[in-house]
């Protein structure tokens, strides 16, 4: 069996769950695009062996909105378990974040820079963000931060720094934090800005340039998505030899999957978890069983 840290789930009905944005500007995705409903997702999950996922907040549809990930959650307890969005510069976030965990079944928080284009870094350590993750400390409730390319100097060492501060808290970087974990809009972004997002070599893979200032703070993992598939295969780059070279830097309890499902439209869930299993190729099957499953049972739990 294996453990989903990184779905995305999207409701069919757009009258009860209506687009919200988490910027007036930020047009949402056309109702085209398929979507990922709480049913459909369980059906896939039993279809691939897939015990429990993470159901994370779809920022660009829904912005700070919970409610179909909470209702989710709520349906499907034993196997749903959601991941919010919230604002880290409002004030009120800490004690609405605790009531959720503590009465409405959420596991974890998701933060975000919502203007990604441009650096800014108050969304992460301004004292009124800080609040939040003394917060999310004292629930021992895991945080996940997604770190665009251009804001990446600046972003990794803050989350080290703070890592450090609550060495107990399961920190979570999406797509691994590094060159070949980019969306699209982000390479755009970075095109626009003279910045070009490329897959370093192996190796190494770009690990030591980057991540691995995180050496020392073992409360930080890793989530290999089906983004860093995505980008992997466009540059002809072997998922497996990346896993590997994570695992033999920080050890094989840091390292964690996600689907992506909702968000990476390339391939369906079946072929997601496939490609998951691939990248664990080179592992051990005691190490491919953390990675694929028991890191994350450990750091969300289950019900």
């Amino acid at each position: 069996m294996m453990y989903d840290t990184h779905a995305h789930l999207i409701c069919d009905d757009w009258t009860t769950y209506p687009p919200r944005p988490l910027r007036p500007d930020m047009p949402p995705p056309p109702r085209t695009d398929y979507t990922v409903t709480a049913e459909a997702l369980v059906q896939m999950m039993d279809a691939a062996q897939v015990d429990t996922a993470c159901v994370v907040q779809r920022g660009h549809l829904y912005g700070y909105d919970n409610s179909y990930i909470i209702e989710a959650g709520r349906r499907f307890p034993d196997r749903l378990l959601p991941v919010v969005i919230m604002d880290t510069q409002d004030p009120a976030t800490p004690a609405v974040f605790s009531e959720l965990v503590k009465h409405q079944g959420v596991r974890g928080i998701r933060m975000a820079n919502v203007r990604p284009a441009h650096l800014d870094t108050a969304w992460l350590s301004s004292p009124t963000a800080m609040q939040v993750w003394k917060t999310c400390a004292d629930l021992g409730a895991p945080v996940a931060l997604i770190i665009f390319q251009n804001q990446a100097p600046w972003v990794l060492p803050l989350l080290r720094y703070i890592a450090k501060l609550y060495p107990a808290l399961p920190i979570l970087i999406d797509h691994v934090g590094i060159a070949w974990g980019a969306s699209l809009p982000e390479i755009a972004w970075g095109r626009e800005a003279g910045i070009e997002v490329t897959m370093p070599p192996g190796p190494d893979f770009g690990i030591a340039d980057t991540v691995g200032i995180f050496d020392d703070t073992p409360n930080v993992y890793f989530k290999f998505t089906e983004i860093n598939v995505e980008r992997m295969q466009e540059g002809g780059v072997d998922t497996a030899p990346v896993v590997r070279r994570l695992v033999d830097r920080f050890g094989p309890e840091r390292l964690v999957w996600g689907s992506d499902v909702g968000q990476s439209l390339k391939w369906p869930f079946a072929d997601k978890v496939r490609h998951a299993i691939e990248s664990a190729a080179l592992l051990t099957a005691q190490e491919s069983a953390l990675y694929l499953h028991d890191n994350a049972a450990r750091i969300y739990g289950k019900r």
